[in-house]
């Protein structure tokens, strides 16, 4: 049998490596979930978009207030009727009257419906622990056993909990020592979440802790850490709590700055954490329609978004974002991992039946 020539051998094994990483062009034909949006309007702007860039979305609500979340849940029910196939929810709860004694009978009554309507599971929102206050004038913290009722029906119902408890480290920094710039913003714009402002409330660490405490008190609970478990600042110290907690899991969703931030100075370091971790690593990215925006506008600000964190996640090209300071490298992860995190894993966390 005659041997294949070197060149040829050569070719296929080219072909091989590369085929291995998807590229930038190949955004659009990559099947991909956003788990964490907020689609607060009767546009159909972002669905049109997602569509278009081959996304399925998850509506995360949050739990404001009871007329708030009606109102989130009104939004997206009329979404999801125009749109069945491609948007998800998450519902909330709210602390209103947390004092009486049929608040969680009351609260799981309410998700109860939630649920039927098709909700995978719920958001709670960083009001616990940062803002809402018992009749005492005690912040309730997420530990508190008050809570255990309505997460035993959640596990019960084989739904997920998405959790933004507590904030990124630098919202206890004052702006100038922040590390990426879209914090600084942010909390430059909202000095009630800028605890660095405000010493009275509890530490970075004691909202961590709480969470962490929350947690161990409900293992077979199915636990998303919403914004990389507001431990974005550290890969070493999330990947403590994925190994402490098997039942967590965390999203990007506008954390990925991040990510680029710490890979500048430590690319291999982040690429390995996200390799060893990469089936509790989940795709999102915290956009909204602003009130502000036409349809176009927001078509276009949300194609961008989702078109750098996807050459950050999948190229090694290059690039520069508003939120961090200088240029950095994608960190190229392989076909696999990106179709986990960008398809796959949200599926299984979520509980997705397609």
């Amino acid at each position: 049998m005659e041997s294949k020539p070197f060149y040829f051998i050569l070719i296929i094994l080219i072909t091989t490596s590369c085929s291995r990483y998807y590229s930038e062009g190949d955004f659009g034909d990559v099947k991909k979930y956003d788990v964490h949006v907020h689609i607060r309007t009767t546009s159909d702007a972002i669905s049109d978009q997602a569509y278009d860039d081959n996304f399925k979305l998850i509506n995360v609500s949050v739990g404001y207030s009871d007329s708030s979340l009606r109102a989130q849940e009104e939004f997206i029910h009329r979404q999801i009727t125009r749109h069945p196939k491609q948007i998800s929810y998450l519902t909330a709860f709210t602390t209103k009257y947390w004092d009486s004694a049929d608040w969680a009978d009351q609260t799981i009554q309410n998700l109860e419906e939630s649920f039927s309507n098709g909700a995978l599971g719920i958001k709670i929102w960083k009001n616990i622990g940062m803002v809402d206050k018992d009749s005492a004038g005690n912040l309730i913290m997420i530990d508190n056993p008050r809570f255990d009722p309505v997460i035993q029906y959640i596990i019960d119902q084989n739904k997920t909990v998405l959790g933004h408890l507590g904030e990124p480290l630098n919202c206890w920094l004052p702006l100038e020592q922040m590390t990426v710039n879209s914090d600084r913003e942010y909390f430059k714009n909202h000095p009630e979440y800028h605890m660095y402002l405000h010493p009275e409330y509890p530490s970075y660490q004691d909202q961590i802790n709480a969470r962490d405490r929350f947690l161990a008190r409900h293992p077979d609970m199915r636990f998303v850490g919403a914004h990389l478990g507001s431990l974005e600042y550290d890969v070493d110290s999330l990947a403590k709590r994925l190994d402490r907690f098997p039942n967590m899991a965390v999203d990007m969703a506008e954390r990925i700055c991040h990510l680029q931030y710490q890979s500048k100075t430590n690319y291999e370091k982040v690429r390995n954490f996200m390799m060893k971790y990469q089936d509790r690593l989940i795709y999102g990215s915290d956009m909204t329609m602003r009130t502000t925006d036409t349809a176009e506008e927001a078509k276009s600000r949300l194609h961008q978004h989702w078109s750098a964190d996807w050459k950050y996640l999948a190229t090694d090209l290059t690039m520069t974002v508003g939120e961090v300071d200088g240029d950095f490298k994608g960190i190229q992860l392989p076909k696999e991992v990106i179709d986990k995190i960008y398809y796959t894993n949200a599926l299984r966390w979520f509980n997705i039946k397609e």
